[in-house]
C-alpha cells in the first residue's frame, strides 16, 4: 500500500500505463500473427497484404516505447524474408 501521495498517484499511473502497454501488445502480436498466418497459407498476396499491416504497427509500438527498436527491425526483417520466399 502507497504511504505518500506521490506514491498513491504513482500507483494509480502504472495501473493505466500496463491496461494501455497489455492492449498496444496485443495488437502488435495480433498484426505478427496475421502476417505470419499469411505466410503458412502460401498466398503471396494476402501475405504482402499483411506485411504492409503490420509494418507501421510495428513501427509506431516503437514510437510508443513498448518494443525496442532492434526487436521490431528484427520482426520486420524475418517476416519480409518469409513473404519474399513465397515468390521463389
Amino acid at each position: 500500500m502507497a504511504n505518500t501521495k506521490s506514491a498513491e498517484k504513482a500507483a494509480r499511473q502504472s495501473t493505466k500505463h500496463r491496461a494501455r502497454n497489455d492492449a498496444l501488445t496485443s495488437q502488435l502480436r495480433t498484426a505478427i500473427r496475421k502476417a505470419t498466418l499469411a505466410v503458412k497459407s502460401g498466398k503471396q498476396d494476402e501475405a504482402l497484404a499483411a506485411l504492409a499491416e503490420a509494418t507501421p504497427v510495428i513501427d509506431g509500438m516503437v514510437n510508443k516505447g513498448i518494443i525496442h527498436r532492434n526487436k521490431a527491425a528484427r520482426h520486420k526483417s524475418r517476416l519480409t524474408k518469409q513473404v519474399s520466399a513465397l515468390a521463389k
